[in-house]
């Protein structure tokens, strides 16, 4: 009997040190995103959620690095904060937007552009990202029409914009402004529609896009639409600023996000970057940049 109990606690030892262990193993595990640099500074590891599918803006290269204007700005941030180290994850923009308000991810980027209503999920830090040429995508003897302005005139109507889309907030906000000169908008179901697509197949008269995605789907020679590259033309309606969206807890992070920032523009940096991904420093328009 007493060697039957002597086994029952010896077990029951070994399950107590088993857990003991698996205890700490966890308690590293929990903690594993704070760690310290050479010289002592605790650094904690951040995950920038990024659009993966958004050439040039943010997207993935042939050799799999994260990459894209939005992208490599966030890596000169980064440089600048020795508390951080950023790691990428490569998402679509439906995951970012529910990743980032969740806590998945603590930022997220997105070429996002502001809105009143992201204000009540997300952080906008005091600095902005970037830059982003919006434009109508419009068929080639269309191409007369230059503002929002023209295209209501005509009785046009644009391709379907997600109503959680910015670009629906943007013409929605045409639409307040100008009562009597409305452009026709139809809420989507899907975040975007191939726009390219739908105005080159007389589905609608025109649709709202990107400059960047733009250039890389119609005029780049390897782009899905290049073939259309005489059919549909893209003119510029407004230039908007672009910011990265943090977690609601992460205003810690932001603040530190907006001190690298305005650095890295006062060196041009920004400037630079802009040229590189979209081809034209969009930043030499800011002063007219009025969103």
């Amino acid at each position: 009997m007493f060697k039957q109990k002597n086994k029952i606690f010896k077990f029951a030892a070994i399950g107590l040190a088993s857990l003991a262990i698996l205890a700490g193993c966890n308690s590293e595990e929990s903690s594993s995103d704070k760690g310290t640099d050479a010289d002592g500074v605790k650094v904690r590891t951040v995950k920038v959620a990024f659009d993966q599918a958004s050439k040039p803006i943010s997207y993935i290269d042939d050799k799999g690095n994260p990459t894209g204007y939005d992208v490599e700005v966030m890596k000169l941030v980064d440089e600048l904060l020795p508390e951080y180290k950023f790691e990428y994850v490569g998402t679509t923009s439906d995951d970012l937007l529910i990743g980032v308000e969740q806590g998945k991810y603590q930022v997220g980027v997105k070429n996002a552009f502001f809105t009143q209503e992201r204000t009540e999920k997300f952080i906008f830090p005091k600095e902005f990202l970037g830059l982003s040429s919006a434009g109508l995508v419009l068929r080639k003897e269309d191409e007369g029409i230059k503002t929002l302005e023209d295209f209501a005139k005509k009785g046009y109507a644009l391709a379907p914009i997600a109503a959680n889309n910015a670009q629906y907030t943007i013409i929605d906000e045409y639409n307040t402004a100008h009562p009597d000169n409305k452009v026709k908008l139809q809420a989507g179901d899907a975040f975007t529609v191939d726009v390219v697509q739908w105005v080159n197949e007389k589905r609608v008269d025109g649709g709202v896009m990107i400059e960047g995605p733009f250039k890389q789907q119609v005029l780049a020679e390897d782009g899905p639409y290049y073939n259309l590259k005489d059919d549909v033309v893209y003119n510029e309606f407004a230039v908007i600023k672009t910011w990265p969206l943090f977690n609601k807890k992460e205003q810690e992070f932001a603040d530190a996000y907006d001190k690298a920032i305005a650095q890295i523009k006062e060196q041009k940096k920004t400037n630079e970057l802009s040229t590189k991904f979209y081809g034209r420093d969009l930043f030499g328009v800011l002063e007219k940049v009025n969103r």
